[in-house]
Formats: C-alpha cells, structure tokens, sequence
C-alpha cells in the first residue's frame, strides 16, 4: 500500500513537472506577463479538451503566484493556453505586500496582469479601504477601476461615487459622477474629486460644494482641502457662507484649526445682520474667526449698509474687530453719554458689536456728507465717526476742519459733528467765488434729515459772512469776533449769524474790501480733494 501511494505522488510530481515546463517554453512567445505558477491546491485536476484548451482545475486553499503577486481562492480554474485564472469565494490578491484585493469572484488575465473582479470586492492600501460590487485592477499599474458605485473609508472619511480609479503607486483615488465624502467635521459633494489616502488630501476640478458642522458653506470650481490639517487652498471665485457673512473671491486660503483665512482678488465680504450691516470690499483681506478680526489691504472698500444712502469709506488699510475685546485692553471714551465715566474697564459691550479702524489717506463718501483724514476710528455701539490728523468734513456747500472731527450718526445719518482745536468751517455762498467763515477752539454743528441745520463756535471764535437782501443780492460783509457764535441754516445755507459775549466786528461794502485778504487765518478751500461720487471712492 505504501509502495502505491508513492508511486502515485511521483507519477503527480513528475506530471506537474511535465506541464511546467510545457507552459515555459509556451511563455517565449507571450512575453506580456509570467506563467502563472501554482503553489499549492488541495486538490488538483489536469482537463485537456484539445491543443487550443488546457484547464488545471484547483480546490480548497488554492494559491497561485505570478511574479510578486499572489492570488487565494477556494477554488479556481487556470487555463494554460492563454494564461489566465478564473477563480471562486474568498479570493485574496497580494500585490507585492502594497496592495490587498479580496472579491467572490476573479478572472484573471496573466498576459494583461489585469484582474476582473465581482461580488464584494475590497481594494486595501493599508491607509484606506475601498469597496465595490466590480472592480478592475492592472496590477502592472496597480490601478484599479470601477463604474457601478465605490465607497473609499480612511479613518474616518467615507468617499462615495459612481465612478472611480485607484491608483495604488500614489495612493490617490480618482472619483467622478456623484461624489460625496463625509467625515465627522466635513461634507463635500462635488462631480470629480481627487483623494490621497496617505495625506488625505482631496483636490477639486469641478463645482464643490463643502459643508461644516457649524453650518458653513463653501462652493468653489477649483481647489484643494487638507482633511489631516483642516486647511484649505480655492481658487476660480469661491464662495463662503457662513451665518452672519458670506465671502467671495478670486483666491482663498483657510486653516480651520486657527481659524485664520487669506481672500485674494476682489475679495468681498458681505454681512448679514441688517441691524449692524456693513460690506467690505479689497484686493486682500485676512480674518481670524476665533477674534473675529478682519484687516483688509490693497484699496479696501468700507461700506455701512443704511438703505438708498450708504457709507463708503476708503483708506489703505481697514481693520474690525470686536469692541467687547478691545475695551479690554484699550480705554475708549464713551462720548454719547457725557454722565457715564469715561473708564472703559466699567463698560459692557456686546460680544458681536464691532468696530472699525482705518489707516491713511482715509475718504468717506455718502449722498449727503464726504470725509477725507489721516486715520479714522467707528464703532456700531455709538454710530460716531472719529477722524484724526489734518480731518475734512463736507456737507452740502459746507466745508468743516479741525485737528480732529467726531461725526455722529442716527439711523445712519448725519447727527452731529463735533470739531476740536482749529476748528473752522467753511462754506461756499451759491455758486459764486464768496465763502462764509467761521473760526473756534472748538465746533458744534447738528443735523436735520442729513443737511446741517444749526453751528456754535466758541473759544476765541471769528467770522466771516456775506450778508444778502431778499433777491440774493450782496449787501456787504462782514468780519466779526466774540466769545461765542451761532450759524442757523436753511437748506444746509447759512441764514442768520448770533453773536455772544465780547463782539467786536465791521461791515464792508462789497467794493471797499479785499476778499482774499478778508479771509480768516487757516482758511485753505478743499474742493479739489472732496470725494465727489461713490465711484471715485471704489476707484480711486
């Protein structure tokens, strides 16, 4: 009996032998792919139909090699003719210990090195698993393919599409048609998508939306997201919407872990609250989520939303932030309500009130009041316009300076204005070559429907003022000093002049004086750099 069973395993081996060098000698004409070799079976069956069909029939714990790649199946069906493998149930693909495909069902193609597999099949790199219900892998290229629908999960994302390739070399995943990933912090949908399972890297090439936890979401065209780092590169005019602002630009760059954000070209902010509403517009604009900070650069636009009759402000660098952190660390003055101390360490501000600052050749344009200054700071709380160094305030014919101007608003609109130091104001008797004038320490001047209707100078005041008879016709002018001196206006024109305490002035008949030479020390007419339109301020 031994001796049979002996006999029986030499004549096997010898037969294997036979059918393996048969099968070398066929590969001198295939050069494509190596014989695929069989290392152990089970069991084993030798089927020749004719010279063109030779099957070696395999079961039970069927492994099969070709160059570094293994394949394991339960059983399997290798053609000798053609080189190829069909195999059945718990097949296992190990190429060269990088990449692990398992399916149900495999038709292997040695030529080609291209595997087709069915029934759920798993692509593993080690860093992400995909899976399929059919799958073609190119083992040469270690790229895999499918068409019928693909989930990718890595850690914690999980990538879905119609369409998608794999590609083992660089561990990227191509994915098109109806592409969705999710991770707990991110959702993307998007038409095409590039994914890197190692640097978990997603690249965008197609419209993009992305949604975070906190509502936000960004659409883009063209881009990059960096799921490890939580940062992100946009490009093609994206867009971010948020809950209180949107964003638009022709560049982003945003690292959710800071917080901080880069918009570059046209870049737009546009805010949501329509009680504190305001637009920001700048060829570059950084923010800071967590301090809500925003510093905008290269020609940036201010605009403070208030119906038909917007603000615009213009300088070299705007910069907001939240008032309830600066008075912190800053004292700002509580100049609305003279009673209140002005200690900013006993105030209380809303966290979302803000504030503004603006740095060099500052200008300000509205339909009914322009600015222009050195530097300005507002707040939302208390509507004041502070402006400082060499400031100019025109309204209507009315030119106002001083050393520094507080503008007061109400709903938006002129209120008050206050002039300290240097204070003098200015304004052009209709349409000719004649200037009312008057000079102060200090200027008080109020608002009616945006058109200034009542001014006090005090300290050491002096005007200037040409008187009219009912027709508009010139009656003189006169220079006058007092300790005080009110201007009433009518239609934002200067109407009647009160003098108080210590007056000391002369009328002039029109011919008997020197015009410029009546003109009170200081004055300097400013028209020429007056902001005339919102366009010159976007522009300019």
């Amino acid at each position: 009996m031994f001796s049979k069973t002996v006999t029986y395993l030499i004549c096997l081996l010898f037969f294997a032998q036979a059918i393996k060098a048969q099968r070398i000698a066929a590969d001198t004409t295939q050069p494509e792919g190596k014989l695929l070799e069989i290392l152990y079976a089970d069991r084993l069956n030798f089927i020749t139909v004719d010279s063109l069909h030779r099957y070696t029939s395999l079961a039970g714990k069927v492994k099969v090699k070709q160059d570094k790649t293994f394949f394991y199946a339960d059983s399997a069906i290798l053609n000798e003719i053609d080189n190829s493998l069909e195999a059945f149930d718990n097949i296992h693909i190990n190429d060269a210990d990088s990449v692990h495909t398992y399916a149900q069902y495999l038709k292997y193609l040695g030529k080609e090195k291209r595997a087709y597999l069915n029934k759920k099949v798993k692509l593993t790199d080690g860093k992400g698993t995909l899976t399929t219900e059919e799958l073609v892998y190119d083992v040469t290229l270690k790229i895999g393919t499918y068409v019928n629908g693909g989930k990718l999960v890595n850690k914690q994302t999980v990538l879905t599409s119609m369409e998608g390739n794999y590609y083992g070399d660089t561990k990227d995943v191509l994915f098109r048609r109806n592409v969705r990933l999710v991770d707990p912090e991110y959702t993307i949908i998007t038409d095409t998508l590039q994914y890197n399972t190692g640097t978990e890297i997603a690249n965008f090439t197609s419209p993009t939306t992305l949604t975070d936890t906190s509502g936000r979401i960004i659409k883009t065209r063209e881009g990059f997201f960096d799921r490890k780092n939580k940062k992100g590169m946009l490009f093609k005019r994206s867009v971010i919407d948020d809950s209180s602002y949107t964003f638009t630009a022709d560049e982003m760059a945003f690292d959710d872990s800071t917080k901080l954000s880069e918009f570059r070209g046209n870049a737009v902010y546009r805010g949501k609250d329509t009680a504190e509403g305001f637009d920001m517009i700048a060829n570059n604009i950084k923010t800071d989520r967590k301090k809500d900070i925003l510093l905008a650069t290269e020609k940036p636009i201010l605009l403070i939303k208030q119906g038909k009759d917007s603000i615009f402000i213009a300088a070299d660098t705007l910069y907001s932030a939240r008032l309830a952190d600066l008075i912190k660390t800053r004292r700002v003055p509580v100049i609305r309500d003279s009673t209140n101390a002005l200690d900013s360490t006993k105030r209380q501000a809303d966290s979302t009130t803000k504030y503004f600052e603006a740095y060099y050749n500052v200008k300000i344009f509205s339909d009914s009041l322009q600015a222009r200054g050195d530097s300005l700071f507002y707040s939302l709380q208390d509507s004041v316009f502070r402006l400082f160094t060499n400031p100019v305030v025109w309204a209507q014919e009315n030119q106002i300076t001083g050393d520094t101007i507080y503008l007061y608003l109400k709903n938006k609109k002129p209120e008050r204005l206050q002039v300290f130091e240097n204070a003098m104001a200015i304004s052009r008797v209709d349409s000719t070559q004649y200037y009312n004038q008057v000079k102060g320490n200090t200027i008080n001047a109020f608002f009616v429907d945006g058109k200034i209707n009542f001014l006090r100078a005090k300290g050491n005041a002096e005007n200037v003022y040409y008187g009219q008879d009912e027709l508009k016709k010139f009656i003189g002018v006169n220079k006058s000093s007092a300790d005080l001196i009110d201007i009433l206006f009518d239609d934002g024109k200067a109407k009647q002049v009160t003098f108080q305490r210590n007056l000391d002035g002369t009328m002039y008949p029109m011919r008997q004086v020197n015009h410029e030479e009546i003109r009170l020390r200081g004055y300097k007419w400013l028209n020429a750099i007056r902001p005339k339109s919102k366009y010159e301020i976007l522009v300019n």
